[in-house]
């Protein structure tokens, strides 16, 4: 396994133009020891999109785009609301319900630490090509975006984290409970109705990812991909029905109808509120075990729900580690499968922090 000291390949920033790392918090060692009781290494200004005259947002800040994202959180919420009243009133849920809920969870939310974040995002290991499309495309069913577009908003929080330019900061209103409130909601949900995903912002921070072929095509037809991931269970729940004792067009409906909500909507509902409180709740509520130029926290309850993911202040100190909870108790389980992919030889340019970088940037 490398140390996060120990990149595939220089890396660079070169006329604010992020070639492979998200920014001056990419690898531990960028980051000189504090002084004067402050951490060196902070994001840089002078590349904040905000003061960019080149960085114009056309229609990536349009009504209909925002009509999308309304549609993206609104209606897997109403199907996971239908799923528990149907579940409470009616005792309509089975246990191959039940079954793709939580196995669908499982697999698009890995696929969304595993795959976009610690591998594309970070780069924190490489792996055999089917392994690479398995967890790209895992992540691609979990309703929260093409792999280049959410690789893109990640390496501009790595740049920001909680300062002016991150785009979903918890931090970057005025004091005072409602303002509290509103950060939170804007960390939460708010922030995607922003605009994040202009083509300058691409060439900006991805421009590694954008020369493969297989997340252009993800990126060009992502609403199949949306498609997909609600009829898949819609149809196993379907196929299921007809292995019943009996038989008959509206049983099967039923059935499938249920798969779409709770296999499809609910699950979608849960991988998206299980990500988005990475970005609100582990800015806000847990430990600091780590120095960092933000407020990251590790938050044990979403360090076991998230994958791993809520072991948050461990990542933001060191971004390039495939391995985010760092000691034996904070259970990873992306890392375990990572680490058991590279024993089996299926990845490889593992990275992870020396003993001697986590001594140095230890808060003890």
């Amino acid at each position: 396994m490398a140390s996060v000291t120990e990149p595939k390949s220089s890396a660079a920033l070169t006329d604010g133009i992020i070639l492979e790392k998200p920014g001056p918090q990419g690898t531990a060692d960028t980051l000189a020891p504090e002084t004067n009781g402050n951490v060196v290494g902070k994001p840089r200004h002078d590349d904040d999109p905000q003061n960019d005259e080149d960085l114009i947002f056309d229609d990536h800040n349009s009504t209909a785009r925002k009509m999308v994202i309304l549609g993206t959180v609104v209606f897997p919420l109403i199907g996971m609301v239908a799923a528990i009243v149907l579940a409470w009133q009616f005792g309509m849920m089975s246990w191959l319900n039940l079954g793709m809920l939580i196995g669908g969870w499982y697999l698009t939310g890995l696929g969304i630490t595993i795959g976009y974040h610690r591998m594309l995002t970070h780069r924190s290991f490489d792996a055999v090509t089917p392994v690479r499309w398995f967890w790209t495309s895992m992540g691609a069913l979990a309703v929260e975006g093409s792999p280049t577009d959410w690789c893109m908003v990640h390496r501009k929080h790595h740049q920001f984290s909680d300062h002016h330019g991150d785009p979903h900061s918890p931090h970057l209103h005025d004091g005072g409970l409602w303002n509290s409130l509103k950060g939170f909601w804007h960390s939460h949900t708010g922030w995607m109705f922003n605009s994040n995903w202009s083509k300058r912002e691409r060439q900006k921070y991805v421009p590694d990812l954008m020369n493969d072929p297989f997340l252009i095509s993800i990126d060009k037809h992502y609403v199949w991909w949306v498609v997909a991931t609600l009829l898949i269970p819609a149809f196993i729940g379907g196929i299921a029905a007809l292995f019943a004792e009996s038989v008959t067009v509206m049983s099967v409906a039923q059935a499938a109808g249920l798969g779409f909500i709770w296999g499809g909507l609910a699950r979608v509902c849960l991988s998206h509120h299980m990500t988005w409180s990475i970005n609100s709740i582990c800015h806000i509520f847990g430990s600091r075990d780590f120095k960092s130029s933000d407020d990251s926290r590790n938050n044990i309850v979403f360090g076991v729900l998230s994958h791993g993911e809520g072991w948050h202040n461990n990542h933001h100190a060191f971004p390039t580690s495939a391995r985010h909870g760092l000691k034996w108790w904070q259970f990873d389980l992306s890392w375990i499968i990572i680490r058991s992919l590279e024993i089996c030889g299926l990845a490889w340019d593992v990275k992870l922090p020396t003993a001697k970088q986590m001594e140095y940037r230890s808060r003890k």
